[in-house]
């Protein structure tokens, strides 16, 4: 799951950030307006963490910005300020959520999950699939009741699948969603083929009925 946190305090930046990588995202920043909406309109999201008041622009402009390309990023506003008005402002834009700071680490992540559960898997921790559930909560696959074994990056791209079922996933998207700014560090996608290859592989050997098609040359599908 890919996080964009959209803060210009940098010691709340870095305690926000440590948090989460903690609990397994994938963690993007931006301290400012402008590289703020250039990320939040040129990539997705699964969440973003948004300030209001930003060097270079009002965070409140981002949601307008996005609505108006039609973008939604399950938005929790993260702000200083307790405004009626803005939260008023700011869930009319299309944020999911509101939380004041100073708030407490565990409560943003409650916040997080719920927004994830309403819009990813209807409100649901779990997602079945024939023999085979997936347990976002506890970042668990299991096949038949046993639970099957998969690393930080396998489950990351186990969910991307069966939270976009029926649609081409290009191994562009794959990659961003995955592996965020850290794949800017990689030459070709070798790492996107080799992860998806061993996902794809104990899927099958535990004969799994989650099964990942690939779409020569262009990328993967999951059809339930």
């Amino acid at each position: 799951m890919k996080i964009l946190i959209i803060e210009d305090e940098p010691a709340l930046m870095r305690t926000m950030e440590e948090f989460l990588l903690q609990e397994k995202y994938v963690v993007e920043k931006a301290t400012n307006y402008c590289t703020a909406v250039e990320k939040a309109l040129m990539y997705d999201y699964d969440c973003m963490l948004l300030d209001i008041s930003l060097p270079g622009g009002n965070g409140l402009k981002i949601l307008d910005e996005m609505k108006r390309e039609g973008k939604t990023g399950n938005v929790i506003i993260v702000s200083a300020k307790n405004s009626l008005d803005d939260k008023i402002l700011g869930l009319n834009l299309g944020a999911d959520d509101y939380l004041c700071k100073p708030f407490h680490l565990s409560e943003l992540h409650a916040r997080i999950k719920a927004v994830l559960r309403r819009k990813q898997t209807n409100g649901k921790d779990i997602l079945t699939f024939g023999n085979s559930a997936v347990n976002f909560s506890e970042r668990q696959l299991t096949v038949n009741g046993e639970p099957l074994k998969l690393t930080r990056k396998e489950f990351d791209m186990l969910s991307f699948f069966v939270t976009n079922k029926n649609r081409l996933i290009s191994k562009e998207a794959l990659a961003e969603h995955v592996w965020g700014d850290n794949m800017d560090l990689a030459d070709n996608f070798d790492v996107v083929y080799s992860q998806v290859k061993n996902l794809r592989k104990k899927l099958k050997e535990c004969n799994s009925d989650i099964v990942v098609e690939n779409v020569y040359g262009i990328g993967y599908k999951f059809v339930p």
